[in-house]
């Protein structure tokens, strides 16, 4: 689990680079950790990244999916996903 510091890091990027996107567009979570950490072990942080995901997800921020499809952010499905605005999105969270 990332500490509230690093959450605080990763919801901001998160929600950053959705509002730099169209409504419709979504992100990969793998580029938030790699505009954290370029050229670094940014593997290391997926595992945060998912986690603050999935706490924007319940919030309705954002959508966790994966072939356009929604997906459970408590059990998302092996395989890549994505993220794109939520019903409740704010680029402010």
């Amino acid at each position: 689990m990332a500490g509230e510091g690093e959450a605080a890091v990763l919801r901001a990027r998160i929600l950053a680079l959705l509002a730099t996107r169209t409504a419709e567009a979504s992100i990969c979570p793998s580029e938030v950790a790699r505009a954290l950490r370029p050229g670094g072990d940014w593997r290391a942080l997926m595992p945060a990244v998912r986690n603050v995901a999935a706490t924007l997800a319940h919030a309705g921020t954002l959508e966790i999916t994966q072939r356009g499809a929604v997906v459970d952010p408590d059990a998302p499905p092996p395989g890549p996903v994505r993220l794109r605005r939520g019903p409740r999105w704010s680029a402010s969270g």
